[in-house]
């Protein structure tokens, strides 16, 4: 499963209330960001059994996926002479350059072992696009382009979301801003969270900054 099942698919002959109100946003919770994966999020395997405890919680589930072609643009390995860590110019946003992660169709884009994609209704694939980068679960990293999720959501009555998932300073972070815009009353798993910190304090930034845009922190106890 994982990195063979297409976006929009139905994961597990679950049913779900089409008005469900309450979904859980898993953020990339693929091998290529576990320990040992090209891009590690340190302690990343240790929100895999929060998401495998709350789903049942959850009107409904939906997960991301970073589900990048081989020649991605926020790949070093495409800019010679730049490694991972850089920053450039990529379709006129600001990149950092990454190791190459998450690879449509190989084993490092699939699902975490253990993960319980059979309590996943939906997928979303993003960053499928070589030229700009997408962090967020919703847009691409210029907001040029939707990825589908809000039309998703919004079609089955979805006004709250928990988001939970990698990284905390990328991803997570950029998923929950942009749910924040879009209008969803929106929750951070605190338990189900860890990051990059490329630099210390990141993650700490994050959440303030999150925080600051009317996102919500709330223990997996209270989800």
């Amino acid at each position: 499963m994982g990195g063979h099942a297409g976006a929009g698919l139905l994961c597990a002959p679950r049913t779900w209330n089409d008005t469900a109100m309450k979904t859980l946003i898993l953020v990339d919770l693929q091998n290529d960001f576990l320990p040992g994966g090209p891009l590690a999020v340190p302690m990343g395997n240790e929100v895999v059994p929060v998401a495998n405890r709350l789903m049942s919680q959850y009107d409904m589930v939906v997960a991301t996926q970073d589900w990048h072609p081989a020649n991605h643009g926020s790949f070093a390995s495409q800019h010679p002479g730049h490694k991972p860590g850089d920053v450039i110019d990529l379709a006129g946003v600001t990149q950092i350059l990454w190791p190459d992660h998450c690879i449509q169709g190989t084993a490092g884009a699939d699902f975490a072992p253990g993960l319980d994609v059979a309590g996943i209704q939906w997928i979303c694939h993003k960053g499928t696009d070589p030229g700009i980068d997408s962090y967020s679960g919703f847009f691409d990293n210029g907001h040029l382009k939707q990825t589908g999720l809000n039309d998703y959501l919004r079609r089955r009555g979805v006004r709250e979301v928990h988001i939970m998932g990698l990284a905390t300073d990328y991803c997570v972070k950029f998923t929950a801003l942009d749910a924040r815009e879009l209008g969803f009353e929106t929750y951070l798993i605190v338990e189900g969270v860890r990051g990059v910190e490329l630099d210390p304090g990141d993650c700490a930034k994050a959440i303030e900054e999150m925080q600051a845009a009317g996102v919500r922190l709330v223990t997996a106890a209270a989800a």
